[in-house]
């Protein structure tokens, strides 16, 4: 369930932090679904819209329809995506505002996880995707490959453990693939595959790995908020000592990011 440090609503914020590295997961899960041009495709929780851009750019559609709950973000990616192919509405992903079968595509892009019912919003999905249409999303790998997050998390719990309680790896066990696979099923989708999408995240030095969490935007931004100046280095500090500099300065981690695709049963 979300917590109270679970915030996204800079648009700009949020870029720092996690948009960079989901602009790469982006084309590559793209690449997977591998669909067929001047489709009608719909992102579900299109926050900046580096997955609808994407899609703009790799897939040739004839319509992207972006979802947001943030105002902010639906803003913040209208102003950012000129195409005439887009639109971009405020809405939930559990009550999606499209009529059944309108799209040849649902995705979504590091949003299931932060959902209340993340089973309806893939049953949403689905119902807004026509018959043999795809459904597909990923998320980050939390618990294991998604490093930047995995060391930050270790760091914090070790100093305050009362950070387990924020940590998303132990929060988000929806995010395994087993579990994706599961969600996808139970819904009534076939042919459901999962894969997992590695990236590099290199950063120039500390400061550019350690910048993005004072932004406020995301759960790991949100509990070093929630802290005191002293808390807060304390938790720098750490992280310096933790994390694989190079003799340069630079860190050189990976992202990795679980996807799952589906087809919507003609039956």
């Amino acid at each position: 369930m979300p917590t109270e440090h679970d915030r996204w609503t800079s648009g700009s914020a949020y870029e720092g932090y996690v948009g960079r590295w989901s602009r790469q997961v982006a084309r590559e899960f793209i690449r997977w679904l591998d669909l067929q041009p001047a489709a009608r495709w719909i992102d579900v929780g299109c926050g900046t819209g580096a997955l609808t851009r994407t899609i703009l750019d790799l897939s040739d559609p004839v319509s992207v329809v972006g979802v947001d709950r943030s105002t902010d973000f639906v803003s913040y990616t209208h102003g950012e995506t000129v195409d005439l192919r887009t639109a971009f509405i405020a809405g939930d992903g559990t009550a999606i505002p499209l009529s059944a079968g309108s799209c040849d595509a649902a995705v979504s892009g590091l949003v299931l996880n932060f959902v209340p019912d993340p089973p309806l919003m893939v049953a949403e999905m689905a119902r807004v995707t026509r018959r043999g249409g795809t459904v597909a999303l990923y998320v980050w790998d939390y618990a294991g490959e998604m490093q930047m997050m995995r060391h930050f998390w270790d760091a914090a719990v070790e100093l305050d453990p009362s950070a387990k309680q924020f940590d998303e790896g132990i929060r988000f066990a929806i995010c395994r693939p087993d579990h994706l696979r599961e969600m996808f099923e139970g819904v009534g989708l076939s042919d459901v595959e999962t894969k997992a999408i590695d990236i590099p995240t290199r950063f120039r030095d500390f400061d550019d790995y350690w910048s993005p969490f004072l932004g406020g935007t995301g759960t790991a931004p949100g509990y070093v908020a929630s802290l005191n100046e002293r808390g807060r280095s304390a938790l720098r500090d750490r992280l310096k000592e933790q994390l694989p500099v190079r003799s340069d300065g630079s860190i050189h981690l990976i992202a990795r990011a679980n996807a799952v695709r589906a087809t919507v049963s003609n039956h």
